[in-house]
């Protein structure tokens, strides 16, 4: 079965509809699957539920798609970087469910270990556990968390065979691995395509049997979210 695809747009082909759920790996601009999101803003879906931990910044990542209001939702635990996110949530043009970081990456795992719901006691006794069940537990409360089970996943990667086996690099582990396991379909984009048999078993760190569709992406420009430089020193 080959996987690879020649662009983003071709490896979306047929998953995209309106309304749809997407979990997107990433955390900030580190790991985002940029060209994904590109082709996603392109395609003109709208009424898009994002699960991710955060919506980018101001036209990069999810903050694109933010920005030509094609997002109805997202399910996040950061969004302190994105203006227009501020702007539409509080005129109440988007709606969001906040979600604690530990709690967001365990929805997406148990959703992909198809798990409905697990018990959790963070967010006991704040605005995270309003409507939600409370179960006793040796004399302790938990919440009812779901699992998320999305009609799509797109993650970014460093290499990949091509069957598929992923490494993520470094911190862009972040979420990338729990939202690849949790969609119907997997699209991934990577830097590198490397021969079958040339990755370290030890070192995959996602099966391909979680990857259905990949694009090379590269080459990308590494983008920062925010830089704080100090003034320098006077002659």
């Amino acid at each position: 079965m080959n996987k690879l695809y020649p662009n983003a747009n071709a490896a979306l082909d047929g998953l995209l509809h309106d309304n749809m759920l997407i979990a997107s790996g990433g955390f900030g601009l580190c790991g985002i699957p940029e060209r994904i999101l590109d082709a996603i803003r392109n395609s003109g879906v709208k009424g898009l539920t994002f699960a991710s931990n955060n919506a980018g910044i101001d036209n990069e990542g999810i903050g694109k798609l933010l920005r030509t209001r094609q997002v109805k939702k997202m399910i996040s635990s950061y969004v302190g970087e994105n203006k227009e996110f501020e702007r539409q949530f509080l005129s109440g043009e988007l709606e969001v469910e906040f979600c604690p970081q530990g709690t967001l990456a365990e929805r997406m795992r148990a959703g992909g270990a198809g798990i409905p719901g697990f018990y959790t006691k963070t967010g006991v006794g704040t605005q995270v556990a309003e409507g939600k069940e409370v179960k006793e537990f040796d004399g302790e409360d938990y919440i009812l968390e779901r699992g998320i089970f999305a009609d799509l996943s797109i993650v970014k990667a460093w290499k990949a065979d091509e069957t598929g086996n992923l490494v993520f690099r470094k911190t862009a582990r972040n979420f990338n691995l729990p939202a690849a396991t949790c969609g119907k379909t997997c699209v991934v984009e990577v830097e590198e395509i490397v021969p079958i048999g040339s990755l370290d078993p030890d070192c995959i760190h996602l099966p391909g049997v979680y990857v259905q569709r990949m694009i090379v992406g590269a080459p990308y420009d590494k983008k920062i979210e925010f830089k704080t430089v100090r003034e320098s020193a006077s002659a």
